[in-house]
């Protein structure tokens, strides 16, 4: 069962070489102003099911955002329909729809009858959205007066507690403090839990790969890769460092090294990566001791005998924190000739509070040929209360013994 159903969706926009001054001007003037056509979208048909967790990637202008737009109901397709099923709520422009004169509370009602909420429904979430804001006693003071953090986090709490069916988000996860962010992420991931569809644009190909199912990259204005958000973000991935290697052999004589976030000769090859807690369910988050497993789907383009595969874990500042492979543990792969499903189970994650980067890679048993490795594939935010005398990056979880001297322990 689909919630949205896009079909050859094209829109159009039209530039205009002068601006009109006036209501008059654009009446008599208009007809004969000088405009080009620009399409930010082309022949776009996608097909996300309901429940899905969809991601949109692109360079800036490459028209990911028209279409969520055209998905919300904002813009209506110049060309080809949009077809949306359930309550759709926008995380688009936070707090574009609050009148500044009127208080935090009565923005609430305004915006959520807006959205489709009765005010028996408002009632029964409105302490929610109030908590979830964090703006306290400013409830009853006009929204003018907020900080825009405070406009931010309301914008936020209201969209996310009108029961929305289908959630629409545009890079809006990323503002905020890093305590407003993490409680973002955990209540999407929640809505995620509970089957709400999900359709993320989002320049952290991190985070697509950790949250989505499902990933489209757009560039000028059509899709040219639909899939599983490894394969969407590493063909993404190639163009841009392709592009970032011709614009420098263009501008400069001298030999370019360019860092790829992928490589390898293919006959392995990962199609999806995830991180996935206790209960089955994908994430970007733990705490300390949390049992986890991370999971990395392959395909087999070519049988290979007994190759290796391995995780490496890394601070965001790059430090390496634990590098664990299948042939430290004795795991014995055998020849592989089928797609297949590779786990490595965390039974008490030792990580302390931080955010993390992992790389996973498959290899030739005894040699340096590498099969396939992805580099920062997935994002990993643990979070812990802090606990006196206890600092670093892991906890080795040690016993603590004082035998004084001249006692017999």
């Amino acid at each position: 069962m689909s919630s949205i159903q896009a079909e050859h969706v094209s829109k159009r926009f039209r530039l205009y070489a002068e601006r009109a001054g006036s209501l008059k001007e654009r009446v008599t003037a208009r007809r004969f102003a000088r405009y080009e056509d620009f399409w930010a979208l082309r022949d776009v048909s996608l097909d996300i099911a309901a429940g899905t967790t969809y991601g949109f990637i692109g360079h800036n202008g490459s028209g990911k955002s028209t279409m969520l737009r055209c998905v919300a109901g904002i813009y209506q397709p110049t060309e080809g329909r949009v077809q949306v099923s359930g309550r759709v709520s926008a995380l688009l422009e936070l707090g574009a729809g609050f009148h500044p004169d009127l208080t935090g509370k009565e923005n609430i009602y305004l915006n959520a009858s807006i959205l489709g909420l009765s005010k028996r429904e408002i009632d029964a979430v409105f302490d929610d959205i109030v908590d979830f804001s964090g703006i306290g006693g400013f409830v009853d003071a006009p929204v003018k007066v907020y900080s825009s953090g405070m406009f931010v986090r309301l914008g936020f709490a209201v969209a996310v507690h009108v029961k929305p069916e289908i959630l629409l988000i545009d890079e809006v996860v990323a503002v905020g403090d890093e305590e407003f962010q993490r409680r973002c992420f955990e209540h999407i991931h929640k809505l995620r839990r509970e089957g709400v569809t999900i359709v993320l644009v989002s320049h952290s190909q991190g985070l697509v790969q950790s949250m989505c199912d499902r990933a489209a990259w757009f560039d000028h204005g059509r899709v040219v890769e639909e899939g599983t958000p490894v394969e969407v973000c590493t063909a993404y991935l190639g163009k841009v460092n392709a592009d970032e290697q011709t614009a420098r052999e263009e501008t400069s004589d001298e030999e370019v090294i360019t860092e790829f976030s992928r490589r390898g000769s293919g006959e392995l090859l990962f199609t999806d990566l995830a991180v996935v807690d206790a209960e089955g369910h994908k994430t970007m988050f733990a705490v300390p001791g949390e049992r986890l497993r991370i999971r990395m789907a392959y395909e087999c383009n070519e049988p290979v005998d007994s190759p290796v595969f391995g995780v490496a874990i890394r601070h965001e500042a790059g430090q390496l924190i634990s590098l664990q492979t299948t042939i430290a543990a004795g795991y014995e792969t055998g020849r592989v000739d089928r797609d297949g499903v590779v786990e490595l189970a965390v039974p008490e994650l030792p990580l302390l509070g931080g955010n993390y980067l992992i790389n996973v890679y498959a290899v030739a048993d005894g040699s340096t040929h590498v099969y396939d490795e992805v580099e920062a594939g997935l994002e990993l935010r643990v979070r812990a209360p802090h606990v006196h005398g206890l600092d670093g990056l892991v906890d080795l979880r040690g016993a603590w013994h004082l035998n004084e001297q001249g006692v017999t322990a």
